[in-house]
């Protein structure tokens, strides 16, 4: 059930995104009442969380079954007893789903109160607790030890500081204060720790700060559905065009058995840095990461020898992954978003460069892998149709696993090519209202298909190059 309000979007990029999802086709398919009541209940899903945690299991280090008895111990203890289950995805061997406790709506509110900010709001929503720079806002006596009812400031209007705030907030539940309000906003940078811990949460997620990190890693149920589909080999050479955080980048490496070559490339040096951690961390070998502009990656100067370097020769790789820099919008929760339309807008472009460069190294008979986490049409299915015109080279192909739904109409591809792409819509099942009687009572079948329907926002795409360009 839907117990937060809708996304609160600029009104000319609400606009723009209902333009999309009640275009021609789709309007004369489903009528336009219909295609109005699914674009406002994907409004108010996507303010709220997934049904599902979802983990990937590094399968270079450790066996599922292993990790999932690990995982059982740690979830008992964090949820003071709870049995929650854990089950193995039936069709993604190596990812594990948690169900997520909620909404849970008898939580009393405290009159000591902390405002965080809308990006630490939605992370708690999701499991985490509160750590200190997360916080706008807290009740003018609050102490360490304090019980503290938690709320999102999602318009942004809170003030640094305030010892009150009567704006729009959102409640996350309840926690206990591990530092004083006068410790929070002491004014020092280096404020980075615990601020609450959060033990009477809205939504009851596992908590994954520091939890078994050389075995999972944490990762959306679609964007560990791309690798299977990329379906890496041993010994290939394989390119992850826009790598950064690396979770797509090091599930290759434990796909292919660490065996090959994975290049990543991200353009922002820190963020390259963190994928080097992670392959370290998960003890893959296989990768190299440079910090490199991808839209720059085709080597057009065929003198200069970089040695494995980027810039690359075209038709270079065996596979390559294109998880473009996109506008997000499929994120959940997300209870706000403050961008205008022209940022909304700018992805298009960029997308359209760094797809080229992906086409011109990629091997003939090699596979293409286009995705995004965002819903608009514009960067999605507008994106495979206008590839399949400039690169007549490019065939598209089916998915496996197919687990989404079908491609959105409105960017003029025929019925069998929209089967041949995977879009999660999050307004596709109603949001379930999960307590601990409800998982007892429910079947695994019928738990595996909400994991699958009520996910994040996400596009797949796959491409095979039938011949030299």
């Amino acid at each position: 059930m839907s117990i937060f309000p809708k996304i609160s979007l600029r009104p000319e990029v609400e606009n723009y995104l209902k333009e999309g999802f009640m275009n021609k086709e789709i309007v004369t398919a489903l009528g336009k009442q219909e295609a109005e009541r699914k674009f406002e209940t994907l409004l108010k899903h996507l303010s709220h969380p997934p049904s599902f945690t979802t983990v990937r299991v590094n399968t270079h280090l450790a066996s599922v079954q292993h990790v999932k008895n690990l995982l059982l111990d740690e979830l008992q203890k964090q949820f003071n007893g709870l049995s929650v289950p854990i089950l193995q995805h039936p069709d993604l061997q190596d990812v594990l789903l948690i169900p997520v406790i909620g909404p849970r709506k008898n939580i009393k509110r405290q009159q000591c109160e902390a405002i965080v900010g809308a990006q630490c709001g939605n992370a708690v929503l999701r499991g985490a607790h509160v750590y200190a720079p997360g916080i706008v806002s807290a009740s003018k006596f609050m102490k360490a030890g304090d019980v503290i009812s938690v709320y999102s400031d999602i318009k942004g209007k809170c003030k640094k500081g305030a010892k009150e705030f009567d704006g729009t907030k959102v409640f996350l539940g309840n926690g206990i204060s591990e530092l004083s309000r006068k410790e929070i906003f002491s004014g020092l940078p280096e404020l980075k720790g615990m601020g609450i811990r959060m033990t009477e949460p809205v939504y009851l997620s596992p908590s994954f700060d520091s939890v078994l990190p050389r075995y999972l890693f944490l990762q959306n149920l679609p964007s560990a559905l791309v690798s299977h589909v990329l379906n890496p080999q041993p010994g290939e050479k394989i390119l992850d065009l826009c790598a950064a955080p690396g979770g797509k980048t090091t599930h290759i490496a434990a796909l292919m058995h660490d065996q090959g070559e994975v290049i990543a490339l991200d353009k922002i040096f820190n963020k390259v840095e963190k994928i080097k951690q992670n392959a370290l961390l998960l003890g893959l070998n296989s990768i190299r990461a440079f910090c490199f502009d991808g839209t720059k990656a085709v080597k057009l100067d065929m003198v200069e020898d970089t040695e494995g370097e980027p810039p690359f020769l075209p038709e270079s790789f065996d596979r390559i992954l294109l998880d473009a820099p996109c506008s997000g919008m499929g994120q959940r929760p997300n209870m706000a978003c403050t961008w205008s339309l022209k940022e909304v807008a700018s992805y298009q472009p960029l997308q359209r460069k760094l797809f080229t460069a992906a086409v011109q190294l990629l091997k003939p008979e090699g596979v293409l892998v286009y995705s995004t986490c965002t819903i608009t049409l514009a960067e999605n299915e507008e994106q495979v149709a206008w590839a399949l015109t400039k690169f007549p080279c490019l065939q598209l192909q089916p998915q496996e696993p197919q687990i989404g739904g079908e491609g959105m109409r409105g960017a003029g591809l025929s019925c069998e090519q929209l089967k041949q792409l995977q879009r999660f819509d999050p307004s596709a099942v109603p949001l379930p209202d999960t307590d601990m009687d409800s998982l007892r009572e429910a079947r695994r079948e019928d738990m595996l298909r909400l994991a699958n329907k009520d996910s994040i926002g996400f596009f797949i795409a796959k491409f095979v190059k039938c011949k030299s360009t």
